[in-house]
């Protein structure tokens, strides 16, 4: 696949958004972010309403000075835009039992997570625009850049254009949030999904399984609780170094560490053929997560995530995970160091 296109500010219009009822359900961290963003934009404040149930979110958008609305039918009646801000498990439920039979046959839905459409878990109207603008940051980062006057990473694709004018909605949309003036990067709710899953599924729990096997190792060697977690992680010099590869670049960043660092990491992992991992990786990405094995498995579990003790899975698996090692020992340090941390 060649570079994908990049559209800025002068690639937007805002007047597309005029007259449009905005409405925004869910408050929480980029619910709040960008509705404050696209107020701050121009768009009048009359024409942004927020669905949110009765708790603190609805309160916190009351205070910032919006209109809240609690009857989610009521919301989607009036919807011209649609963003769709509470987490993916529940969007199902929510946006097609009280949000989908309610909404104007032409009405313009954004997601900001690929993971619903791509599995088709949500139900449209042939008519309906279905865009995705998916800030590639937290919600406090997407406030905070706009406030400073800088943009942020954003993926922004047109996955059903049912008025034929999907992207200008798309373009318009993301102007207003901010995300045109650093870039918005074209991509598709399938590329944001499998990007997003095999991070969860594959890269991330790896380099835990590696944190915990050095932890252990090292520890049988001698080395201390204390030393080993302020080494391995509670320094941030990881975080410190992933910041450095944002700004520098994935390994231009080693030239920040000392000369033995960079030769050692450089030859060590030139070393590493890779092969047997590069086929984890696929049979993740093809067997588990395309197939849609994963998807089916987690919809299945979906109401019990709600649960409290152990009969909610996610409890349970951090019940397993404090019988690792690392976490125990860093229990000890935090509790031995409580006032100096």
């Amino acid at each position: 696949m060649g570079q994908a296109k990049i559209y800025y500010d002068s690639d937007a219009d805002l007047g597309v958004l005029s007259n449009k009822k905005i409405v925004f359900l869910g408050f929480g961290n980029q619910g709040s972010a960008q509705a404050q963003n696209l107020r701050d934009s121009g768009i009048p404040n009359d024409q942004i309403l927020i669905a949110n149930r009765v708790d603190s979110y609805a309160e916190t958008a009351k205070a910032k000075g919006f209109h809240v609305e609690h009857d989610f039918a009521t919301a989607a009646e009036v919807a011209d835009v649609l963003f769709i801000l509470i987490p993916d498990q529940v969007q199902p439920r929510v946006f097609n039992e009280q949000f989908s039979p309610k909404l104007k046959s032409n009405a313009t839905i954004v997601v900001a997570s690929g993971y619903n459409v791509f599995f088709n878990l949500l139900k449209f109207q042939p008519g309906q625009d279905v865009v995705m603008v998916a800030p590639r940051m937290i919600g406090s980062s997407v406030r905070s850049l706009h406030e400073k006057g800088r943009g942020f990473p954003c993926f922004v694709s047109v996955e059903q254009n049912g008025t034929g004018k999907g992207l200008d909605a798309a373009l318009a949309l993301s102007c207003a949030i901010g995300a045109t003036k650093q870039g918005a990067i074209a991509s598709s709710v399938r590329e944001e999904t499998v990007m997003d899953l095999m991070a969860e599924q594959a890269l991330w729990p790896n380099i835990i399984m590696m944190f915990r096997e050095a932890f252990n190792v090292l520890k049988d060697a001698g080395c201390s609780d204390e030393a080993l977690c302020y080494e391995m992680w509670m320094s941030k010099e990881p975080a410190e170094i992933f910041e450095r590869a944002a700004d520098d670049g994935f390994v231009a960043q080693l030239k920040h560490h000392s000369t033995v660092s960079q030769y050692g990491q450089l030859s060590g992992s030139l070393k590493l053929e890779g092969g047997a991992m590069r086929e984890h990786f696929k049979d993740i990405l093809y067997n588990q997560i395309l197939s849609g094995k994963f998807c089916e498995a987690f919809s299945q579990i979906e109401d019990d995530l709600d649960k409290e003790g152990d009969t909610n899975p996610l409890n349970e698996l951090y019940k397993r995970s404090e019988e690792m090692e690392l976490v125990k020992a860093e229990k000890r340090v935090r509790a031995r160091l409580a006032g100096l941390l």
